[in-house]
């Protein structure tokens, strides 16, 4: 019997030229080099948003932003979430073009219902988001933006399920970048307020999602003509408890994201203006954890249909094994990221934002710290989606919101800010452990390694340089009893290393120019 490759590349080469996909290979390298770059440019949006927006502004802004990403994923039940599970599913059987049809239409129906009611319900939102009823244009143009944000986060998970990541790293690249421009513009010519950052980002997202319409045209045409039978009951049936778990992810995910801010602005005992005051001062030192968690989410995008793919080949240890290496190399890198935040961090707080932001420089170690664990949850995820047992995610969620809003009451009030941030670093530090059981008990490998990568971001706290010293060490193996790595690892990391460099030194080339031939 002739073998099959189980290579992702080996079935990219083999699509209709529109809709070839990228190998799990390329894909992350493409992901990093324009990353890289977009995080640069949101690196310095941010600190130029923290320089002009006072901290009042910045906490309205925080919130406002905070809205958009629960509300966008909640108001279209989970939906775009599951391409990642099941576009490769549908397209291997001959069935994604009904299968497309069918979640985009309802996409687009709960999209225009969400924005409405956003509309209608404005001035009692306003006293939900920010604490007062009277941000209600505000909220209008929020509603604005959340059906933007819908349309261009669909693409985006379509995209990354169809394998498309070159366009998907592009169009966030632009997405950065328009938002850094047009919000800049609008701050220094226009008004200095959270309406210019919502306009800007509103438009950046109208702008990404316009080109991604545009480009799927293409790939529409290139998917097979011939469509084998869909029906609904089988769809739905199927879809439905996966994106419901999903969903109920989305919504505790974005929640307990939101959560921390939202307990300021209410439970505080302070007024409206000093609860997003203080706020403010939160989103300077989240700036860059936001950042560190975006990476993680979009890795975990990234790997999900490729392991997906391997999964439903049956090849779970090779799963399991591949996950845990990733979650390794994602707390390093996390880690590494860290320590360079808190080198730079001095500067930043004391000469560029001119000491204004004290609040935020001081819980900033314990920030970095609860981005580390969010990313590596994050990326984790995908093991028990792949086992189809989301509801375990959702119990996790739940669970360290609870631990959350429960801490958060006693130490807001007798800690202020940093009462918060303990608080909320303590329930992810829950969560983790919880997704990591969960994922155990459904054969999941959690070796050694990933023990020490839970604690290790604890040594943020003792400084950059001594945090480095305890990050270099435990990498190298030289701390006794802690092996960080196995050996089989350090081989596939070696070889990895050697392939992305020759990849890169592939795509840097260019040609040689034709000599000329002598008159």
């Amino acid at each position: 019997m002739a073998q099959t490759s189980c290579d992702p590349g080996d079935s990219a080469a083999r699509e209709p030229a529109g809709l070839k996909t990228d190998s799990l290979a390329a894909s992350v390298l493409m992901l990093f080099g324009l990353t890289a770059v977009q995080r640069l440019v949101g690196f310095l949006r941010g600190i130029l948003f923290c320089r002009w927006l006072d901290a009042e502004q910045l906490g309205q802004w925080d919130l406002a932003f905070g809205f958009l990403m629960l509300a966008a994923p909640l108001a279209v039940l989970g939906l775009p979430g599951s391409f990642g599970r099941y576009v490769e599913h549908y397209r291997q059987r001959g069935q994604l073009r009904p299968f497309l049809r069918r979640t985009g239409t309802g996409i687009l129906i709960l999209t225009v219902l969400a924005v409405a009611a956003v509309a209608v319900f404005r001035e009692w939102l306003s006293e939900v988001i920010f604490g007062t009823p009277d941000s209600g244009g505000l909220v209008l143009l929020l509603a604005a933006g959340l059906g933007v944000v819908i349309v261009d986060n669909t693409f985006a998970s379509l995209y990354t399920a169809l394998r498309q990541v070159r366009f998907v790293s592009l169009t966030q690249f632009v997405n950065s970048s328009l938002f850094a421009v047009v919000g800049l513009g609008l701050l220094l010519a226009w008004s200095a307020t959270t309406a210019s950052v919502v306009i800007a980002f509103s438009t950046a997202s109208l702008c990404t999602a316009t080109l991604s319409i545009l480009w799927w045209r293409r790939i529409w045409r290139a998917l097979p003509a011939v469509e084998a039978p869909l029906p609904g009951r089988s769809l739905w049936s199927k879809l439905l408890p996966f994106a419901f778990w999903l969903w109920m992810t989305n919504w505790l995910s974005n929640a307990f994201n939101l959560v921390d801010r939202f307990m300021i602005v209410h439970y505080s005992g302070l007024s409206a203006g000093d609860a997003l005051n203080l706020v403010g001062q939160y989103h300077t030192a989240r700036i860059f954890p936001v950042l560190f968690v975006g990476v993680a989410e979009m890795m975990a995008a990234v790997i999900t249909p490729h392991l997906s793919a391997d999964w439903d080949r049956g090849h779970r240890s090779d799963v399991s094994r591949r996950l845990c290496l990733i979650l390794k190399g994602a707390s390093v890198g996390l880690m590494a990221a860290s320590l360079a935040v808190l080198v730079i961090a001095p500067v930043l707080f004391n000469r560029v934002w001119q000491e204004r932001f004290a609040d935020g420089l001081s819980v900033l170690p314990w920030a970095l710290v609860c981005a580390v664990w969010t990313g590596l949850a994050v990326v984790s995820y995908n093991y028990l989606w792949y086992a189809e047992k989301s509801r375990f995610i959702c119990v996790a969620l739940g669970l360290g919101l609870a631990l959350n809003v429960a801490m958060i009451l006693p130490l807001l009030h007798s800690l202020g800010l940093l009462g918060a941030v303990l608080a909320t670093a303590a329930a992810r530090l829950v969560v983790l452990c919880l997704v990591w059981w969960s994922a155990r008990r459904h054969g999941m490998l959690i070796d050694r390694g990933l023990v020490v990568a839970v604690f290790l971001p604890l040594a943020l706290c003792l400084g950059p340089w001594a945090g480095a010293a305890v990050l270099a060490g435990t990498v190298l193996g030289l701390i006794p009893g802690l092996q960080f790595f196995d050996p089989d690892e350090r081989q596939i990391l070696s070889r990895l290393a050697g392939d992305a460099w020759a990849t890169a030194r592939k795509l840097l080339a260019r040609p040689a120019p034709a000599a000329r031939s002598s008159p």
